[in-house]
């Protein structure tokens, strides 16, 4: 790989970190809290807290404890299904929109910022590439 992949990679973080790390102080959120709420509303046939940590590699633990922060707080549902104590339904209740909407805003900023002078076939690649190097990644991580 080239020297601008790895450093690509970097930037994407360290953007992505810089664009939505503000959003959740505004919010008085954590990055756990803030990134499950936007997991939810983005991905929404991925309700689950074990989908979460699936897709998004983080650990049980702090998606738990997001859960229950989230919940304390009246921004997040977290339901069993009936005859299921495994499987926890995560549904972000209205009093989460704001957040989601200010969380959306940031996360559409930085796509911008990133997909700058891209014209639309570019993005298309890109979105195509991306879900071919995660699905790539996620079967390595399987071995």
């Amino acid at each position: 790989m080239t020297e601008e992949f790895w450093d690509s990679v970097l930037l994407f973080k360290g953007l992505y970190d810089r664009t939505l790390d503000p959003v959740a102080q505004r919010w008085a959120l954590t990055r756990m809290e803030l990134d499950l709420l936007l997991f939810l509303h983005n991905n929404p046939g991925s309700a689950t807290a074990a989908e979460a940590v699936r897709l998004r590699q983080w650990t049980k633990s702090h998606v738990s404890a997001a859960v229950h922060s989230l919940k304390a707080r009246g921004l997040l549902s977290a339901q069993h299904p009936q005859g299921n104590r495994k499987t926890l339904h995560l549904v972000p209740l209205p009093a989460a929109q704001p957040i989601l909407q200010d969380g959306r805003a940031a996360q559409r900023t930085f796509f911008r910022a990133m997909c700058r002078d891209f014209t639309p076939e570019e993005e298309r690649v890109l979105e195509a590439v991306s879900k071919k190097i995660a699905r790539n990644l996620r079967d390595a991580m399987k071995k």
